[in-house]
């Protein structure tokens, strides 16, 4: 048994017409879990670049990201500590394209009815009802709080902070 890690991960909301696009994995570890387009950040990956990517691998979709609705920590189905950097987006381009052996449905759901679905059949069930009710709510915090990624040059800042600027 693996022992268990620190996991950074993002996840969209996808909202058109006042629905959110959920899809059904089809992982072997999550098979037929519902669950927002979502994965791992990239070693060195900017955390919203990491989302868009995401978005992009899951479903096709090229997405604007609107704004964040926080950031979620909690423990895994997999025994890993997750933290999730959650955001709200819509459709900039491209096409539904579902790849069968990542994902193997979608569906456009309100965010009420999305809070009735049995929650054996969510993955992270609890995780994704606190993303709902915030989304319900309006709670969401605006792109500005994700500071560019720092250029390798700059991570090992040795010089004054004068310098930076």
């Amino acid at each position: 048994m693996t022992p268990p890690k620190t996991v950074l991960v993002v996840s969209v909301s996808i909202l058109r017409d006042g629905k959110v696009l959920m899809i059904k994995e089809n992982k072997p570890s999550v098979r037929d879990k519902w669950n927002f387009p979502s994965g791992r950040i990239e070693p060195g990956e900017d955390i919203p670049e990491a989302a868009r990517r995401e978005v992009k691998e899951e479903t096709g979709y090229e997405v604007r990201l609107t704004a964040a609705t926080g950031i979620y920590n909690f423990v895994s189905s997999m025994g890993d500590q997750d933290i999730l950097f959650h955001f709200t987006g819509e459709i900039a381009g491209g096409s539904l394209q579902l790849e069968e052996n990542i994902i193997v449905d979608s569906r456009w759901v309100s965010l009420p009815e999305l809070l009735d679905w049995d929650p054996k059949e969510i993955r992270e069930a609890g995780v994704i009802a606190q993303i709902t009710n915030n989304l319900i709510a309006g709670i969401e915090y605006p792109m500005a709080v994700f500071h560019p990624q720092l250029p390798t040059c700059m991570r090992n800042v040795t010089s004054s902070f004068s310098e930076i600027r």
